[in-house]
């Protein structure tokens, strides 16, 4: 049939394919939650969110985003059974909604994935010379520990990937069960009960509800990086749509309960002010006071270890984002091989490092934070970068089918949930627009809050031009846009 025609995914060189068959849906699971980074939503992304937005309804808009995702994923997974590149968003836009279109949204995927990974090296950075001073004193420059960092990550990003999955899943662990720890200690010796209260409605609209979905969607990017590893799971037809699934109800769920707890533990009607005074430092505050300091301690051990954790997760992203632009000869074909050895898109790994040693040395040299510039900017930049690709994505679902036939699948599944998706992740693009000044914490009038969002943008006219330009100058690479060879 036409659809399993336009899933052609590898060619037949065997340095052309990371390791097949090696990932499961927990290995996925562990990756894709890896890289939202439960601790560090914990303590930075849940109180930043209540501070910045003033909105009480917290709890809420995780399940509501949650909802809204696990709807986009019901096109995602149809798409998943019949293309499972590397490429992902890249691989699903190119045979939805055309090859130019495709590969702007693969120079935005490159955008968003590095920016986010570079972005957090920033907070790693910060976070990690804070506690080695603190506890330790010993004075280290955040971007010593950054440049380190770099290192570790990129030669665990160059072996083989189910050594990565062992990492991953040992990190998740621990930095999932001190969250729990928390939300327990937290509902238990909660000053003024449990309420349900940051559930309802009022609570939901309250403060800037348009803010707050955007700083709340922030936590979920990551979750559409199943479909990334289509090409070196045990059975990527049903594997990549379960992880997907799973994923995104542990983070909706997981993240909502959290919330619940942190603003339990501060006091329902005082969690909005607590947040503003202690920020990130607020489940360290809330923890050594209800649970121990023994447990502060180490909750901000595996926060550092949180974050490295969403580092490899977001390196062996943008990695295969590599591998399957230089498989296709977009990018130099060198980055479409994978390593003899270890099967890994090493070279993809190992220009994804470069970028990151090149950006942090330039902040170092700049003097400037780690925190308000680096992981503000990169971050903010890379989650809206993510929207845009969840909008093209569900468009070019829609397309894809009204083109090749339902091929099995439902009208649900083909057209409705995908074009709901497409509708309601606009509206929430357009918010975060709208918002984006608020996100990066300044005025209406700095050119940043145009700036950055114009990079995202750019990277999508660029790749599409680019496109044009290879189909006039280079047909044959042309050709081969999303469809996994060169």
């Amino acid at each position: 049939m036409a659809s399993r025609q336009a899933s052609t995914t590898s060619t037949t060189d065997p340095e052309a394919a990371p390791a097949r068959g090696s990932l499961g849906v927990a290995h996925i699971v562990f990756f894709v939650v890896a890289a939202s980074a439960p601790l560090t939503v914990a303590a930075g992304g849940i109180p930043q969110s209540l501070a910045v937005t003033g909105t009480s309804g917290i709890p809420a808009v995780y399940l509501v985003l949650a909802a809204l995702l696990a709807i986009f994923s019901v096109g995602y997974a149809a798409m998943s059974r019949r293309i499972t590149g590397a490429g992902a968003f890249y691989a699903y836009v190119s045979q939805g909604l055309g090859r130019a279109a495709g590969l702007g949204a693969a120079f935005v995927a490159l955008i968003s994935y590095n920016a986010m990974q570079i972005g957090i090296y920033g907070l790693f950075g910060f976070t990690t010379a804070d506690f080695l001073d603190a506890k330790l004193g010993w004075h280290v420059e955040w971007w010593v520990v950054v440049l380190v960092g770099i290192v570790v990550v990129g030669v665990l990003g160059y072996l083989r990937i189910d050594l990565n999955a062992r990492v991953l899943a040992a990190l998740l662990i621990a930095e999932t069960v001190t969250v729990l720890v928390f939300d327990i200690g937290a509902f238990t010796q909660a000053p003024d009960g449990i309420s349900l209260h940051p559930f309802s409605w009022e609570a939901l609209t309250s403060g800037s509800m348009g803010a707050a979905f955007c700083f709340v969607m922030a936590s979920f990017t990551g979750f559409e990086s199943a479909a990334i590893y289509g090409e070196e799971c045990v059975d990527p037809k049903r594997t990549v749509a379960r992880a997907t699934y799973v994923s995104v109800g542990v983070i909706g769920v997981l993240y909502a309960i959290t919330a619940w707890a942190l603003m339990s533990g501060a006091g329902t009607d005082k969690a909005v002010d607590a947040a503003t005074e202690h920020g990130p430092n607020l489940i360290f505050v809330l923890g050594g006071d209800q649970i121990g300091s023994g447990f502060a301690d180490l909750a901000q051990v595996f926060l550092i270890t949180s974050l490295f954790a969403a580092l490899l997760s977001f390196h062996n992203a943008v990695a295969r984002y590599f591998f399957a632009l230089g498989r296709e000869g977009v990018l130099p074909t060198a980055l479409g091989r994978t390593h003899p050895r270890t099967d890994s898109p090493h070279l993809g790994s190992a220009t994804q490092t470069a970028l990151a040693a090149a950006v942090v040395i330039l902040f170092a040299a700049l003097d400037r934070d780690p925190m308000a510039t680096l992981f503000n900017w990169f971050t903010n930049l890379g989650a809206l970068g993510v929207l845009l690709l969840l909008v093209l994505t569900s468009l070019a679902v829609v397309a894809f089918f009204v083109r090749n036939g339902p091929d099995g699948e439902s009208v649900w599944s083909r057209l409705i949930a995908p074009a709901g998706s497409a509708v309601l992740l606009a509206a929430v693009f357009v918010a975060a627009l709208d918002n984006f000044g608020v996100l990066l914490g300044v005025d209406s009038g700095s050119a940043l809050r145009w700036v950055l969002p114009a990079l995202v943008l750019g990277a999508g006219v660029v790749g599409a031009l680019f496109a044009l330009y290879l189909r006039a100058a280079r047909p044959g690479v042309y050709a081969g846009i999303g469809r996994g060879r060169s």
